[in-house]
């Protein structure tokens, strides 16, 4: 392949995994604006929630539709469904419309996420990896950060449309670079398997029902959602074990370091998530700083992860991915230790140290992982494993807010009810913004509370990051010229 057309494909994908990881962010700062000119307070949830449901259900399916019909077309049709979605949510005049919108959006970004690191699996061989799979962690890191400012400028300056109407004229980039320099492309040779259509009703019928019934499990149909979903997922393992081609590739998890890897991404992205939803409530409403602050919190996991990603895959050409793992967990490990630890006169400063710390082990973490999977499954395998790889993190994430949630909130009542308040006493939703005003509206006896169930909460967090490093230490032991044999036994995709 012509050294261009790598650099315009890289180009294009990473645009549009810019685009796709900015978008779970950007809209947070342009929702007051939003609902003040759409209404629907009420559904508020649920434009981010429709996201989060159809962006997680359908990156299995798209890893194992790239396996059968090609890496270009089905990444292209990922783009237009989110460039589609995009233009819808710039139309919407009512909040039912956008968050239909915003459902279409999240199964094109659900496509975009996963077959951005497929892709990098097909073109590049293993030493090229190490180096762009870290440049697009790179780029991940850099979207999250500044999506809400780049939301607050736009409504700010000219409208909460261009939130949306900024990612078409993207899009039609990165469509052109992949599509021109992907010219030529052969879809995979050879009878084509079908489509495990069963697997992808149950999947979708199971990962809707799982999510609604997590987002309303205090209402009267949430344990009957979560009931529909475990059954669900109970007849989603029998068709896929039995499916000739199945969108989830649960017979790999017989091979000792895809088991390993998917174990790791539950635990962990139940950690991380919990880390980067809570974390910022308790430096806001128990220290009393302003939203922004707060944000700016996490912004050090986000760069920790960034630069240790880069260095990381690079040393997996000198040092087994076992040992960057075991690296990163132990750091991973340090700063779940330290957030287990907060308490109501705890800095802003050690709360940034404990995220940076979590943030340098998952830099090491996820990387090797994906890198070590790619190379060890075959070609056809290779979308597959790399989404199923993904949707592992995304599904302990999901369980990790929700479980987190109740808990802080069983945690936080009880904390009150010992000093004689209740629960009222906490008006989370109102004083969140509120930063010193609030802090100082709430009261010591109050504040302690809150900062006493936050440390329960992130205690049991504590518990699975120890779960997830003892989980790491299974990974098999793999020498690099080891891995670099396994991985030169895949040919590149020929674009």
């Amino acid at each position: 392949m012509a050294k261009q057309r790598v650099v315009l494909i890289t180009l294009g994908v990473m645009i549009s995994l810019f685009m796709a990881s900015m978008e779970s962010t950007v809209i947070a700062t342009a929702m007051p604006t939003i609902v003040a000119q759409l209404g629907g307070l009420e559904s508020y949830s649920w434009v981010f929630a429709i996201y989060m449901l159809t962006s997680t259900t359908v990156v299995p399916i798209f890893g194992k539709l790239s396996d059968i019909y090609g890496r270009r077309p089905i990444y292209m049709a990922a783009l237009s469904l989110f460039f589609v979605g995009s233009l819808l949510c710039a139309l919407a005049t009512t909040m039912g419309q956008l968050i239909a919108a915003r459902a279409v959006q999240g199964l094109g970004a659900g496509g975009l996420l996963p077959l951005a690191f497929i892709i990098v699996g097909d073109i590049f061989n293993l030493e090229q990896r190490t180096k762009v799979q870290g440049l697009f962690s790179a780029v991940w890191g850099v979207s999250s950060v500044i999506g809400p400012l780049v939301g607050g400028f736009l409504v700010d300056r000219v409208a909460w449309q261009w939130v949306f109407l900024i990612n078409l004229p993207v899009a039609i980039i990165a469509a052109a670079l992949v599509w021109i320099a992907w010219r030529g492309f052969a879809s995979p040779s050879g009878p084509r398997p079908a489509i495990d259509y069963a697997g992808a009703l149950l999947l979708t019928l199971a990962m809707a029902t799982l999510l609604l019934g997590l987002n309303q499990l205090g209402q009267a149909y949430g344990p009957l959602l979560l009931g529909v979903a475990l059954v669900a997922t109970g007849l989603l393992i029998w068709v896929e074990l039995r499916a000739p081609a199945p969108i989830l590739p649960l017979a790999m998890l017989r091979r000792r370091l895809f088991a390993v890897a998917c174990t790791h991404g539950i635990l962990a992205g139940w950690v991380l998530f919990g880390g980067i939803s809570y974390v910022p409530l308790f430096v806001q409403v128990v220290l009393g700083t302003s939203a922004t602050e707060a944000g700016a919190t996490i912004t050090p996991m986000l760069l920790a992860w960034v630069l240790t990603s880069i260095i990381a895959s690079r040393m997996l050409l000198k040092v087994s991915y076992r040992t960057v793992i075991l690296v990163g967990m132990s750091s991973f490990l340090v700063g779940s230790t330290i957030l287990a630890q907060i308490h109501l006169d705890t800095s802003r400063n050690t709360i940034i140290s404990a995220v940076a710390l979590m943030g340098i082990g998952m830099g090491a973490a996820i990387p090797a992982f994906l890198i070590a999977v790619q190379s060890s499954v075959a070609k056809h395998e290779l979308g597959s494993a790399t989404a199923t790889l993904q949707f592992s993190r995304t599904i302990g994430g999901t369980f990790g807010v929700s479980v987190l949630g109740i808990l802080l909130s069983t945690q936080l009542a009880a904390a009150l009810a010992a000093v004689g308040l209740t629960p009222d006493a906490i008006p989370l939703d109102a004083l969140i913004g509120e930063g010193a005003n609030g802090n100082a509206a709430l009261g010591l006896q109050a504040r302690s509370a809150l900062a006493s169930a936050m440390r329960t909460m992130f205690q049991s967090t504590l518990v699975v990051a120890l779960l997830a490093f003892l989980v790491a230490l299974f990974t098999p032991h793999t020498s690099p010229a080891e891995l670099a044999a396994l991985s030169n036994r895949l040919p590149t995709e020929t674009p």
